[in-house]
C-alpha cells in the first residue's frame, strides 16, 4: 500500500493531500476514489485511509483505521556531511535515511570543493528532501528526516543541544576508535560529523574538540566520504539503535 506524509494529525478533518504527492497519486499511480493508502502525520501518527474524492491539486480522504508501526530507532541521530562532490549526496541522503538517520545537515567544510551560490544551495536541499522522502516512504519510516539548509562548522555546533554526543570522524586520530567510544558514551541524541573528500581541517577538528566532541577513526583503511558516512551511522544503529 502506498504511504504519503502529511502535515496534519490524523483526526483533523479533511485529511487532504496535496502538491507533489497529489499529482503522483492521481497522474501517476492513478488511484480512484475508494483506493487505500497510508498516511502518517506528526507525531508518528499513521493510519489507513480511503480516498473519497480527487481534485486538480489535492486528493480528499478519510480515516478508516488507525494502524501501530514501530519503525523508527530509540535515538535520534543527526549526520553533518561535508559537501562532496558530484552527486555522492545523493548516495549518502538516501541510505542514511534508510538506516535510519533524523536529520542531515549539509556542511560547507574548508576542504570541500564544491561551492554553491546562495540559488545553488536551495536547489539542492530540496532536491535532497525529496530523495530523503522517497527514501523514508521505501523502508516504512514514521518520521520525515530533514535535509537542513547548507551551514558552516561553527553554525552548526553553536545550534546543537547541552545533551548532545558530538561524534567527529577524522583520518588523523589513531588512538581512539569509534567502537570504545559508543561503549562509554550512551545517549539518545548524536551528532555525527563526515568530512568532504580532504577530510576535515586540523581547525575544524581544534573547533570540534573545543565543543567536546568524541574525536575517533574508524580504523585504519581510509574510506570514501559516502562509504565513511553510510558506515559510521550503520555502526551507530547496530551499536545504540535498532539495527540487527
Amino acid at each position: 500500500m502506498r504511504r504519503f506524509f502529511i502535515d496534519q494529525p490524523l483526526s483533523s478533518l479533511p485529511l487532504v493531500i496535496t502538491g507533489a504527492d497529489a499529482h503522483h497519486i492521481s497522474h501517476v499511480l492513478r488511484l480512484m476514489p475508494g483506493d487505500k493508502v497510508t498516511l502518517i502525520a506528526p507525531q508518528e501518527e499513521v493510519g489507513i485511509a480511503v480516498i473519497t474524492s480527487m481534485e486538480k491539486e489535492a486528493v480528499r480522504l478519510n480515516l478508516q483505521e488507525k494502524i501501530v508501526e514501530e519503525r523508527e530507532a530509540p535515538l535520534h541521530i543527526t549526520l553533518v556531511q561535508g559537501l562532496p562532490k558530484s552527486d555522492k549526496m545523493d548516495y549518502i541522503v538516501q541510505k542514511t535515511v534508510e538506516l535510519g538517520v533524523c536529520e542531515i545537515i549539509p556542511l560547507a567544510a574548508e576542504h570541500s570543493v564544491v561551492k554553491y551560490d546562495d540559488h545553488k544551495k536551495l536547489d539542492r536541499v530540496k532536491r535532497w528532501q525529496k530523495i530523503a522522502s522517497e527514501a523514508a516512504k521505501q523502508c516504512k519510516r514514521t518520521i520525515m528526516p530533514v535535509v537542513e539548509s547548507v551551514q558552516n562548522l561553527a553554525e552548526i555546533l553553536a545550534g546543537l543541544a547541552d545533551d548532545t554526543v558530538i561524534i567527529m570522524l577524522y583520518e588523523g586520530e589513531v588512538s581512539i576508535g569509534l567502537k570504545q567510544t559508543l561503549h562509554a558514551c550512551k545517549a539518545s541524541k548524536y551528532v555525527l560529523l563526515i568530512g568532504p573528500e580532504g577530510g576535515f581541517s586540523p581547525e575544524e577538528v581544534f573547533l570540534c574538540k573545543a565543543h567536546k566532541a568524541q574525536v575517533v577513526t574508524l580504523g585504519p583503511r581510509i574510506l570514501r566520504t559516502e562509504t565513511a558516512a553510510v558506515a559510521a551511522v550503520a555502526l551507530l544503529m547496530y551499536e545504540c539503535g535498532d539495527l540487527g
